[in-house]
């Protein structure tokens, strides 16, 4: 069975966006990139809310479409244009973006499907909303999460206490040279 993997990028004090979304905070270098590289391998699908979907959507078919990107961009931008994605959104009407399905209501229903099916993992990138959602729901399995060396005390967080008290397993963790941590961790006692 599929497990659903929340991948994000937090700041030290848990925020995935700044005050606006934004992440400039980010400690982005070659070695991260590897590090995103070999989680790309492990995805089935992405995930994604609305607002992150629009984003990606706004920005990768642009990268395909230019010749003059860097190779490892063009690569990752034949990859997410060819993947089946996920979109969870009660307000968008359609999605037109390649190999896109629309979830607007029966969440865990429909996300209990997706985990029936063969293949690789459901990955839910950044999107903390959808994030939130899911991990109330109980559907996330696990975490894949790279914080970084800053406080940017508001934003966007990516917990905000609303799901049930959990005990994590640490499975796997790194210090990268810029002084982020990733962290890989999995649910003790899953419901």
């Amino acid at each position: 069975m599929r497990k659903v993997v929340l991948f994000a990028h937090i700041s030290l004090d848990g925020f995935a966006g700044d005050e606006n979304g934004g992440l400039g905070f980010l400690s982005y270098d070659g070695e991260l990139q590897k590090y995103a590289a070999e989680l790309v391998k492990t995805v089935g699908s992405p995930l994604y809310g609305k607002t992150t979907y629009q984003l990606m959507e706004g920005y990768w078919p642009k990268v395909l479409n230019d010749p003059s990107e860097d190779p490892h961009s063009l690569e990752h931008a034949r990859w997410v244009d060819q993947i089946p994605k996920v979109v969870f959104s009660t307000t968008l009407e359609d999605v037109t973006w390649n190999n896109t399905t629309l979830i607007r209501d029966n969440v865990a229903e429909e996300v209990n499907k997706l985990k029936q099916q063969p293949g690789k993992d459901l990955v839910i990138f950044g999107s903390p909303g959808l994030a939130k959602s899911l991990l109330k729901l109980g559907l996330i399995d696990e975490f894949k999460l790279t914080v970084h060396p800053i406080l940017l005390q508001k934003g966007i967080s990516l917990f905000d206490g609303e799901a049930d008290t959990s005990s994590l397993k640490l499975l796997e963790s790194q210090t990268l040279g810029s002084g982020v941590v990733t962290l890989h961790y999995a649910f003790v006692n899953k419901k």
